[in-house]
């Protein structure tokens, strides 16, 4: 068949499946022999494992989209258009940014042409699939999400610079926004606080957007602080580690990740495939998060990690932001358990939470009392120390008082 393309899906380097391009712009995932075969095979994502935990093998064709797990490894919004201009193709056709993003996607997937595959030549479009010599231009950094950020290299003097062949980096950068002031200041204290009360977040910085070297042309400066932190799916000596969000848990493409789950729902995956600690670690940040007042914590911002290849860990925390000074009546991405109303987060919520997650109620409760406590405590000591402005303060302060747990 003429039309066909062919994608090979890695996982730590190693060939696991195909992406395959059929006619009418149809993609089909479907894994190697080899793969389905090795009862010690790494794990792919929860999304391939059926309720018997056995591997499921039979994927149907997607239009224009590639699946979900995969769709979910992609940027969104202005960094996807960004990318995908750049690629020169449309930002929908996702099985050819999967081809130009590849070599550095979230975790431990990568994609790459399979042996013999050619950019086609299309006559039923006006797209761009590379440069002359028909390869994709490098790219930079393609990690999901939609605020523009880039990775960055360290240096021993704790510099950072983009790396000009789009691959590689261990730090990741976000930018100022476009639409609100203060965006890296808030992400930076609110995370600051997280670390304080124990929370697993990973190294971060606030620096000066100035001093990183090497960005973008044609990159827009909104502020002067960038917010930066460290990749947690990255080791110290390049090696990969596995994560996946829960839009890919849930097979949800990214548009859909304020409405397809529940906080509980994610807490029964996390009981049923992770460790007891990181149960409490789940109810803690849910509970911070409603506590500085984030309608952001949606499905793509919380995720799994499989620090040994094959069992799944709550990844770090990330994207710990006060939305209410931005959006005044702001409300939780996720229901609770039954609200999306921070004003009914009640203890009569929390104990639906826990009955319908199967959590021991009163250790949910523990858990919800326990960190009210050490945020008051973090909040009174370090609000004025941290690079916050009024507006920031003073809106957390009112929502706390709205906030049933919160006060």
């Amino acid at each position: 068949m003429a039309d066909v393309n062919v994608l090979n899906v890695l996982l730590y380097g190693e060939p696991v499946g195909t992406l395959t391009r059929l006619q009418g712009d149809r993609t089909l995932f479907a894994f190697n022999d080899g793969y389905i075969e090795d009862p010690n095979r790494p794990t792919l994502g929860l999304r391939f494992r059926d309720q018997y935990g056995e591997l499921i093998t039979d994927f149907r064709t997607y239009q224009t989209k590639v699946m979900p797990f995969f769709s979910n490894l992609l940027p969104e919004g202005k960094m996807r258009k960004y990318l995908a201009d750049r690629a020169g193709v449309k930002a929908e056709r996702e099985f050819f940014l999967l081809w130009a993003l590849g070599r550095d996607l979230p975790g431990a997937i990568s994609v790459a042409p399979a042996d013999g595959a050619q950019w086609p030549d299309h006559d039923d479009d006006d797209d761009r699939h590379g440069d002359d010599d028909g390869k994709p231009e490098p790219l930079r950094f393609s990690l999901a999400g939609v605020q523009l950020k880039f990775s960055a290299v360290g240096d021993r003097h704790g510099g950072l610079t983009i790396p000009a062949s789009g691959a590689g980096g261990s730090w990741i950068v976000k930018l100022p926004s476009s639409e609100h002031h203060g965006v890296p200041e808030n992400e930076y204290s609110m995370m600051t606080m997280a670390a304080m009360m124990g929370m697993n977040v990973p190294p971060i910085k606030l620096v000066d957007v100035a001093d990183i070297k090497n960005l973008p042309d044609g990159i827009e400066r909104f502020g002067d602080k960038a917010f930066v932190i460290e990749r947690f799916d990255r080791l110290p000596d390049g090696g990969l580690v596995h994560i996946e969000d829960f839009a890919q848990v849930f097979d949800v493409y990214a548009e859909d990740k304020y409405e397809k789950a529940s906080l509980r729902v994610i807490a029964n995956v996390i009981a049923n495939e992770c460790g007891e600690s990181d149960v409490e670690e789940f109810i803690r940040r849910a509970i911070f998060n409603a506590l500085i007042g984030n309608g952001d914590m949606h499905l793509k911002n919380w995720s799994l990690i499989y620090p040994d290849r094959v069992g799944a860990a709550l990844a770090p925390a990330y994207d710990f932001v006060s939305t209410i000074p931005y959006i005044p009546g702001d409300t939780m991405a996720l229901n609770f358990s039954r609200t999306r109303d921070f004003t009914k987060l009640n203890e009569d919520e929390l104990k639906h939470f826990a009955a319908k997650a199967a959590l021991p109620e009163k250790r949910v409760l523990d858990i919800c009392r326990d960190t009210v406590a050490a945020f008051h405590e973090v909040w009174a000591a370090e609000k004025a120390h941290l690079p916050l402005s009024e507006k920031v303060i003073e809106a957390i302060e009112k929502h706390l008082k709205t906030l049933p747990i919160g006060r």
